[in-house]
């Protein structure tokens, strides 16, 4: 079993699991072999990974066999293993524990090339629902405070599976960059009384410098200090701490605008690698929270970070937002 590890000089936690190493070594050689008969999520694979833990299925289809359109499993290879207990101990200066956690893997589709861009805006709705659905189930279990979703796409930004796919992990304490996020939104709200991200989205409305895509329910846009060319963010418009309490008719307009969004970005810069993630409240927190908002995070994979970035934490971006976001909202897509 993986340990978790915290440094006690930033206060960040690390998993150490050697086991990932073999996950890696593995997948590398498996791609090299025809995708359908050696991929473990193209249809008519479903043996080759764990037991389905949620699927979307067409009427009269059998568990863990054909006939799915999204399919939740456990990872093969996880980072933390949702069995056994924390342990937590001090080893000198040191603070460990075992490593407890779930790591699954959602299925975005059967099919081996699928896109969020390229798919059936209904078809993203039921991914979404998936990611929904596994956070809420995952909550009842009081070990975890923390899941984060997010998207490998491409080998470039960590995929170890050309077949797309989302995960999910679960975690038993808060990671640090949600953390710094809580507290900057927390002390703007005891100074100001307002949700940060809610003044945000007004003031990107009113600007309207960098705006993506918008709909009823979602804003789409590069954010002011973008870290990364083209780094967009994706939010509700109605204030909202918890992913988790997103409603069938707001899943339907984040779908669309989701698709929408990675269609520009497909367009404009050739189907770029890609990573986002979906910030959302820790486990405990009240769900009518009014400092914090939920939102997703799309940073493309199309610069490096060198010395100067790891060592100091500033973020270098040639590509100021205004200009990205112009660049998107002028690319035809269709």
């Amino acid at each position: 079993m993986g340990e978790l590890r915290k440094d006690p000089v930033v206060k960040r936690w690390v998993i150490i699991n050697p086991q990932q190493r073999l996950s890696l070594e593995k997948t590398v050689k498996e791609e090299t072999k025809s995708h359908v008969e050696n991929c473990p999520f193209c249809s008519g694979n479903e043996s080759k990974t764990p037991p389905e833990i949620l699927a979307f299925r067409e009427p009269g289809s059998t568990s863990n066999s054909t006939g799915w359109s999204v399919r939740v499993t456990a990872n093969m290879f996880p980072a933390l293993r949702i069995e056994g207990e924390l342990e937590r101990q001090g080893i000198g200066i040191y603070d460990q524990m075992q490593g407890i956690g779930a790591h699954e893997v959602i299925i975005d589709s059967p099919v081996h090339n699928a896109n969020i861009a390229d798919m059936d805006q209904y078809h993203v709705e039921k991914l979404l629902h998936a990611y929904r659905d596994r956070i809420v189930d995952l909550k009842l279990d009081k070990r975890f405070k923390y899941v984060l979703v997010f998207k490998n796409y491409h080998k470039e930004a960590g995929a170890s599976l050309d077949h797309p796919h989302s995960q999910l992990i679960a975690t038993p304490i808060i990671p640090k960059r949600v953390k710094e996020e809580l507290k900057g939104c927390l002390e703007f709200y005891k100074y100001k009384e307002r949700c940060l991200f809610c003044d945000i989205i007004r003031e990107e409305k009113r600007s309207q410098l960098r705006i993506v895509a918008e709909n009823d329910h979602f804003l789409s846009f590069t954010p002011y200090a973008s870290r990364f060319p083209y780094e967009i963010c994706i939010i509700p418009k109605v204030h909202c701490g918890d992913f988790g309490n997103i409603k069938d008719e707001e899943t339907y307009s984040l779908a669309r605008i989701l698709k929408e969004t990675m269609k520009r970005l497909q367009v404009l810069l050739d189907d770029p690698p890609y990573n986002y993630v979906i910030h959302t409240t820790p486990f405990h927190f009240p769900a009518n929270i009014r400092d914090y908002h939920w939102h997703i995070e799309i940073i493309p994979r199309i610069i490096r970070m060198a010395g100067f970035e790891w060592g100091t934490g500033f973020y270098l971006n040639p590509v100021p937002p205004e200009e990205a976001a112009k660049e998107l909202r002028e690319v035809s897509i269709g």
